[in-house]
């Protein structure tokens, strides 16, 4: 199967372009830095130099490849999360955008199946878990909701095609190498310089994913059937629970706690709604049809 990976230079493209090649098909990744141009043709992949935002080039790219298949993990998301308000413009265009350029120049081609990326963090729901049906949290306050609103137009436009198999997979919090959450992430380093506070309860309930499991997923993505995917591990967990643990998997000072009146004062109402509102996620149809078995996360034996 020819296939084309946006976005394969990413914490979660790094292995999947491994995984894809591995399993025999023909891997063509687009990225516009030499570096990571280099680092998809150390894994196998066909490096092809582009930028989706350059609409004219990415049709004359597809028109020439012609693949089966278009993986769409477009993101411009910076090394830390705590850079993450001034980033998410660029990430936005770069996504709704650039994506649609890829989305469209796929249209055109006869690509068969379209995958995208999208989120399983932001979920909207009245019960314990979200599942496929949830909505995205599109009325939460400052970037989460922009976020929401974005990650919902990708969703309706892969999922609205007509000629396309469409395939959105809401992932959860990416931990692993290459991430901010793992060993040398950037998170470490806010928690041992005491930059990370908890904020009120922290009673929100997280969702991640290790990078290697999603990308299982994705390329079991390539075969399942057409629709939406909640790719998340088996734990969904408290955010106050999680922060400890984390904290003393990675052996940093306890953070300070806020009282939710000092949270909001300090750190506005975007912070403490996501560390007291956010609601995890459901994975039994990923583990179903696409033979989703997430690993645990290392941090839980400190819970």
């Amino acid at each position: 199967m020819k296939i084309l990976v946006a976005g394969a230079s990413g914490a979660l493209g790094r292995p999947l372009i491994t995984r894809l090649h591995e399993a025999g098909h023909d891997v063509w990744g687009l990225a516009s830095r030499p570096e990571s141009l280099d680092a998809m043709t150390a894994r196998g992949a066909h490096a092809i130099n582009g930028n989706a935002m350059d609409r004219a080039g990415i049709f004359t790219i597809l028109e020439q490849l012609r693949p089966d298949v278009v993986i769409d993990q477009l993101t411009s998301l910076p090394a830390s999360p705590f850079d993450l308000a001034n980033r998410l413009a660029a990430d936005r265009h770069l996504r709704l955008e650039g994506g649609g350029n890829l989305f469209a120049a796929a249209q055109a081609c006869q690509v068969t199946r379209y995958i995208q990326q999208s989120c399983g963090f932001y979920l909207d729901t009245n019960g314990p878990l979200a599942t496929e049906a949830s909505r995205l949290r599109t009325h939460a306050p400052g970037n989460i909701g922009e976020s929401a609103r974005m990650y919902a137009a990708l969703e309706k436009r892969v999922l609205g095609s007509h000629s396309m198999q469409g395939v959105c997979l809401r992932y959860g919090f990416f931990y692993g190498p290459g991430t901010w959450y793992w060993t040398e992430g950037a998170f470490n380093t806010h928690l041992h310089n005491r930059e990370v506070s908890l904020l009120g309860a922290g009673s929100s309930v997280f969702s991640f994913i290790h990078v290697d499991d999603a990308a299982q997923a994705t390329m079991a993505a390539l075969t399942a059937p057409a629709g939406v995917y909640n790719v998340v591990d088996n734990h969904p967990t408290p955010f106050h629970d999680w922060l400890a643990a984390y904290t003393r998997w990675v052996g940093a000072p306890a953070p300070a706690r806020l009282s939710p009146q000092d949270a909001l004062r300090l750190a506005g109402e975007e912070s403490v709604y996501y560390q007291n509102n956010l609601t995890g996620a459901n994975n039994h149809k990923a583990r179903e049809r696409l033979n989703l078995t997430p690993r645990p996360q290392p941090w839980l034996s400190a819970i």
